[in-house]
């Protein structure tokens, strides 16, 4: 087990874009989605959402580094909807934390706490009245032991992708 001192979280920079990008694609591979089912210009498109985000909707990502090496990472931003917001940001100013992803070897070390922890502390530092992720099944413990309580979000599945 890693001690506090030997994992370092902070705010990742622009450079570090394609890297983060990376983590969730591989996010993605990690839970079974086949590669078939990922648009082969998965890298542009996360590239120029988060170019976007950054702009228009306060995004920020975190890295998790071990002696200088990223280990994982993490983005946030405001929650632009699914729907129009019609409430007043004092009522409903959502976050959404999205690709959590820590690098196989260092997984069970607490290390995706830590950097939910750090996209929490962003979100509520800009204002936001609640935080939204989507949690893989791994991942549920991680987000309930931080609090987070499953909602009353449903889905029908219309198309079943094989993974």
């Amino acid at each position: 087990m890693l001690t506090e001192r030997q994992i370092t979280i902070r705010e990742a920079i622009p450079q570090e874009d394609s890297l983060i990008a990376q983590h969730f694609y591989q996010m993605w591979r990690d839970i079974g989605i086949s590669d078939e089912a990922i648009n082969p210009n998965w890298l542009d498109i996360t590239l120029q959402f988060t170019k976007q985000a950054r702009q228009e909707l306060f995004y920020q990502a975190f890295v998790a580094e071990i002696d200088n090496v990223i280990v994982g990472s993490v983005s946030c931003q405001l929650f632009s909807g699914l729907y129009p917001n019609v409430f007043t940001a004092e009522y409903r100013k959502y976050g959404y934390i999205w690709g959590v992803y820590v690098e196989p070897a260092y997984r069970r070390q607490g290390i995706a706490k830590k950097l939910t922890q750090s996209a929490v502390a962003h979100l509520k530092a800009i204002g936001c009245t609640r935080v939204v992720l989507n949690a893989s099944p791994s991942g549920k413990p991680v987000y309930s032991n931080l609090g987070f309580l499953d909602s009353n979000a449903m889905q029908l599945d219309l198309v079943e992708i094989q993974s």
